[in-house]
């Protein structure tokens, strides 16, 4: 069995335009019933890290089911390693608005891979200076106008790419990182 390793947690629409309300305080305790060691929570936008000696898509499975039976809350839960958390903010490919305007930069960790062909479906959905880019089971998308009034809204995102996802600024990326 592989030794305890980190991970990150990421729910989807927790604590997001008054739905989905959950104390920080409860996720804990839910991660903890899961015997998860050395959980804690950042935000309170359901972005949480521990350690476990399960595959993330197992984690996925359970932390789902938990948060589904003990806060009342139906979401999506993609978990990444440490491992792949680095690989995602090494990957970025927009370093110059990481630097200079990170809360208008997300990035979208995606349950599962996009359909084949699916940034090719995307691209002509892109109505304004948005820009979008697919690396594995991430996408990179940067909102220079804004997101609350961008077209280009998860959902649109979701439903080209054929996957459900949950999406972070490059702030909560980086104290993500900083955390790890």
């Amino acid at each position: 069995m592989p030794s305890d390793s980190l991970r990150v947690g990421l729910w989807l629409a927790l604590n997001l335009g008054g739905h989905n309300k959950v104390a920080m305080a409860d996720l804990r305790a839910c991660l903890e019933r899961l015997e998860l060691s050395n959980s804690r929570t950042l935000l309170h936008s359901g972005n949480a890290m521990f350690r476990s000696r399960l595959s993330p898509s197992a984690l996925e499975s359970r932390l789902e089911a938990e948060t589904r039976m003990r806060l009342s809350v139906d979401t999506s839960v993609p978990v990444r390693t440490a491992a792949e958390w680095t690989a995602i903010v090494d990957a970025n490919p927009y370093r110059h608005e990481a630097v200079d305007d990170p809360s208008h930069l997300l990035v979208m960790c995606l349950k599962s891979d996009p359909k084949p062909g699916a940034e090719n479906v995307l691209r002509p959905l892109i109505k304004g200076r948005e820009r979008f880019h697919l690396e594995d089971r991430q996408a990179y998308v940067v909102y220079p106008d804004g997101i609350g009034r961008s077209p280009l809204t998860m959902a649109v995102v979701e439903k080209a790419l054929g996957v459900v996802g949950t999406a972070r600024n490059w702030n909560t990326v980086m104290k993500l990182q900083e955390l790890l």
